[in-house]
C-alpha cells in the first residue's frame, strides 16, 4: 500500500541526516508481517530477489526495464562522466555507520549498500539521471507485530534527471511497484515458518 511521505519522514531513521538534500519520492508498506526479529530476513529476501529478478513475473515490468536498459546504454546514462568519480553517500556516513554492518548490494540493479542496522537498511544508486536511495525500515504493526516499509529518496541530476523522474512516474506507480509488492508478498509468505505446514 502506498503511504504519504510523512510515514517515512516522521520516523527517526538515520538516513534523514545523511540524505537531507534528497526528496522522498515514494513510500510503501510491504506485505511482510512478522515479529520484531524478522528484519534480517526481509533484507536478505529483498537483496536476493533484486539480484534474481524480483520483477520477473510481470511482462510489463520486464519490458520497461529492458527499454530503460537500452536507453541507458544508448545515451550512457549509467556510466560516470569522464574524469569524475560517481557521488556516494558513504562519504557522509558518521563513523558508527561507516564502520558498522554494510548489508548486501543489489546485484545488477546498480544499488550499493550504505549501511545496515537492526531496523533500517539503505542502498544507493548514482548515475547521470539521478542519485537515489532505497530505504527499508522495520516498523511496528499492531500490538506485537512488525512489517517492512520501503522508501525511495531521489536527487535528480539537473534538467535531464528532473525530466526522467517525471517521465517514469506513472510507470513506477502503475506497473513497477505493484509487481514488486506482489513478488515481495509471495516470497515472504512462501518463506514464513509454519505457513506451508500441512
Amino acid at each position: 500500500m502506498r503511504l504519504p511521505r510523512t510515514a517515512h519522514t516522521d520516523l527517526p531513521w538515520r538516513i534523514h541526516g545523511i540524505a537531507h538534500d534528497f526528496t522522498v519520492e515514494d513510500v510503501w508498506d510491504l506485505p511482510t508481517p512478522g515479529g520484531p526479529d524478522d528484519f534480517d530476513r526481509l533484507v536478505r529476501q529483498f537483496a536476493e530477489g533484486m539480484t534474481g529478478g524480483m520483477l520477473g513475473d510481470s511482462a510489463a515490468s520486464r519490458a520497461l526495464f529492458a527499454v530503460r536498459h537500452r536507453l541507458g546504454a544508448l545515451f550512457h546514462w549509467d556510466e560516470p562522466r569522464p574524469g569524475t568519480r560517481p557521488p556516494t553517500l558513504r562519504d557522509r556516513l558518521p563513523a558508527d555507520l561507516r564502520d558498522g554492518r554494510r548489508g548486501p548490494d543489489l546485484g545488477t540493479s546498480g544499488f550499493a549498500s550504505l549501511y545496515r542496522l537492526d531496523d533500517e537498511w539503505a542502498a544507493e544508486l548514482a548515475n547521470r539521471t539521478v542519485h537515489a536511495v532505497l530505504h527499508l525500515g522495520w516498523v511496528p504493526d499492531g500490538p506485537v507485530g512488525h512489517r517492512g516499509r520501503m522508501a525511495v529518496l531521489v536527487k535528480p541530476n539537473g534538467a535531464l534527471g528532473t525530466l526522467y523522474m517525471a517521465a517514469i512516474k506513472p510507470f513506477r506507480h502503475l506497473l513497477v511497484y505493484p509487481a514488486l509488492l506482489r513478488s515481495v508478498g509471495r516470497t515472504w509468505q512462501a518463506n514464513t515458518p509454519g505457513k506451508n505446514a500441512n
